[in-house]
């Protein structure tokens, strides 16, 4: 019995000599004289370079496992050995979990999925429960990032009232983290029996979550001064953090959008409008895509499953467990893994999802 090649199972998505042609590109490109003029665009580019390299490696290793398991095969079929089946069942599978996973990881093809992503999360009406439930949604995509081993940096926080928070920004930085993270985008609906009710109700609780691909000046977005308002103010957050006595905080409004962004991340205040203003240049860009993809959506005379402000997912705390995603249908009833950052099967079901749709 012959198993199927890795690359059968990859469905096309592979595509092993164009791998190799941009590693030959990205080398060639790093001999030119002047190539470490610009420090931070050569390092961008050997990262790129090395998360390709990373990509062929992973391949290959792929085909190793599968020319093992499928020697051991002939030899049980050859010698009529049943003791080596188990170790074939259990290599079977482990080879299946990393071809999904390698999977997953090809279906981030889009131009900007590599990047950085900015993630904000805004609690909807509902006071003190609902900025709760926006600081747990905040230390579910920290966790899950930290286990991902990518970093993340707090650009910008606000206390909730009582408990939570009223707002936060953050950057998650890693390759492909924009690529995973676009799939939570959107609204997050939590229905629970809230601490903050003496009575023990049950309450519903919404947090918007926003993402984009964190796009540096490289990107040609026109700003003009007279439309933006910039404001100042003193850094706040959690437990005293982010605190300094100086207004170095930056609040801009891009007055034409109505798009707002604030970083109090760095510590001057020159250094936190430049990181705010390439926050503004990514919501820009986001929007520029966003009404292109509604345009064409609009001529092949189709509605899009994903709006601003549309509900994604739900996480039910009471009278069950349940975390269920409207889009892709995907639901979990360990309630308690995710909100410790075990999304990944959701962003696998939105990615898969969206390449059936094309």
């Amino acid at each position: 019995m012959k198993q199927r090649s890795v690359s059968k199972n990859l469905g096309g998505l592979f595509d092993l000599d164009l791998k190799q042609e941009m590693i030959a590109n990205y080398e060639e490109k790093m001999t030119v004289p002047d190539f470490w003029d610009d420090n931070e665009k050569a390092q961008s580019l050997i990262s790129e370079l090395n998360a390709v390299k990373s990509v062929v490696e992973q391949y290959e290793r792929l085909n190793s496992d599968q020319e093992d398991l499928q020697t051991m095969l002939e030899l049980a079929e050859d010698e009529d050995d049943e003791s080596i089946e188990a170790d074939i069942v259990e290599g079977t599978a482990a080879l299946v979990a990393k071809v999904n996973d390698f999977q997953l990881q090809l279906l981030l093809n889009q131009p900007y999925d590599k990047l950085n992503a900015i993630l904000e999360l805004h609690p909807g009406a509902g006071g003190t429960e609902s900025q709760d439930w926006g600081q747990m949604l905040y230390r579910m995509y920290t966790r899950w990032a930290e286990k991902r081993g990518f970093k993340v940096e707090v650009l910008d926080y606000q206390d909730g009232d009582e408990a939570g928070i009223k707002s936060v920004t953050i950057a998650v930085k890693g390759y492909n983290a924009y690529g995973y993270l676009k799939a939570e985008k959107g609204v997050h609906r939590l229905v629970r029996i809230s601490p903050f009710d003496s009575s023990g109700r049950r309450h519903t609780s919404f947090v918007s979550c926003d993402v984009v691909p964190e796009i540096t000046d490289d990107i040609d977005i026109e700003i003009r001064s007279e439309d933006l308002k910039v404001d100042t103010y003193r850094a706040s957050g959690a437990g005293g953090q982010h605190v300094n006595k100086t207004e170095s905080a930056i609040r801009i409004t891009h007055i034409p959008s109505g798009i707002v962004v604030a970083c109090q991340q760095e510590r001057s205040q020159i250094q936190n409008r430049e990181r705010a203003m390439n926050m503004l240049r990514s919501k820009l860009y986001e929007r520029k895509i966003e009404e292109q993809r509604q345009h064409l959506a609009e001529i092949r005379g189709e509605q899009s499953d994903i709006a601003w402000g549309s509900q994604i997912r739900s996480y039910v705390f009471h009278p069950y467990s349940m975390v269920k995603d409207h889009r892709t249908d995907v639901e979990t009833g360990n309630v308690g893994a995710v909100m410790d950052g075990d999304i990944n099967a959701f962003i696998d079901g939105y990615l898969r999802h969206q390449i059936r749709k094309e």
